[in-house]
């Protein structure tokens, strides 16, 4: 009898034992998940303005550095910077902060393939500075489907300075596209050296010629690149028909402008805008005001 008891003890004890345990697990694991859902809502609260932006500017790794190029402002590097910002209901990445503190956003993902332009001839048939077929459709019918913060669109001046090919001097690339020709529109492309300057390896990755020679090594370590080909805003200086695009390998080359590719529409946003969220694919700004 006593052995028995002896048992029964000992199956209370152990049973007890086991739901005082389970209870303690599920227990933590609701307090820890409460915490962690706090933690996100607050992150996903905490507003932020293009000046706290640039605070969070770094120099190594994926992030916000300070352009080198052009004073005063601020361009997002790597392979995947936390960058992402929801714009129209729609994905799209912050590609810089301006020296004035206006945001460059770029769509994340690519409109349909188009030409830049569909007639042939001199440079001012097929470069920005004149109705280009692509232009005409991104400031008009573009513009007019977005239906979400669109008054945060400043229309601003796009440089559209002809570029190049295979050159090895960004300096020079970038003086020339910041040269004599610009247009003032609400909805642009990135140029040439935009792609460029968000590479994290300037060794190998630097300028047109170390980027297109090392496409393999440069593509993987800039998050503009997508693996599909799409136009910049950049013209080509000897030949008047030609327009540089990004190409599904990495390459930044030259494309005929009534040819068809991805068009990747990019815009300024307002610098007076707050912002909320981390930047993360899980938790992209967004804009509160």
């Amino acid at each position: 009898m006593r052995r028995r008891n002896l048992k029964k003890q000992k199956k209370i004890i152990i049973i007890s034992s086991l739901c005082l345990l389970l209870c303690l697990c599920v227990g933590y694991a609701a307090f820890n998940t409460q915490l962690s859902l706090r933690a996100k809502g607050n992150i996903k609260e905490k507003s932020v303005t293009t000046e706290d932006l640039k605070a969070l500017a770094v120099t190594e790794g994926d992030g916000l550095y300070q352009d080198e190029y052009e004073e005063g402002r601020f361009i997002y590097k790597g392979a995947n910077p936390n960058n992402y910002i929801t714009f129209n209901n729609e994905t799209w990445r912050i590609l810089s902060v301006e020296a004035d503190s206006r945001i460059k956003i770029v769509r994340n993902e690519l409109l349909s393939d188009r030409a830049f332009d569909t007639t042939g001839g001199s440079m001012g048939s097929n470069s920005w500075d004149r109705p280009a077929d692509l232009k005409t459709y991104l400031n008009g019918e573009y513009l007019g489907s977005i239906t979400v913060n669109k008054k945060k669109i400043v229309p601003s001046t796009w440089s559209i300075g002809a570029v190049i090919k295979s050159n090895n001097d960004l300096a020079g690339q970038i003086a020339s596209e910041n040269g004599t020709k610009s247009q003032i529109a609400s909805v642009g492309l990135i140029t040439a050296s935009e792609y460029l300057r968000t590479n994290t390896n300037k060794e190998q990755c630097e300028n047109m010629d170390l980027n297109n020679t090392n496409s393999n090594v440069c593509e993987v370590l800039t998050w503009l690149f997508k693996g599909v080909t799409y136009w910049t805003t950049s013209p080509n200086t000897s030949a008047s028909d030609l327009v540089f695009t990004v190409g599904y390998d990495g390459i930044v080359g030259r494309n005929f402008a009534n040819a068809i590719f991805g068009v990747r529409p990019s815009v300024y946003l307002s610098s007076d805008i707050t912002l909320s969220g981390n930047g993360t694919a899980e938790y992209p700004f967004t804009i509160m005001q």
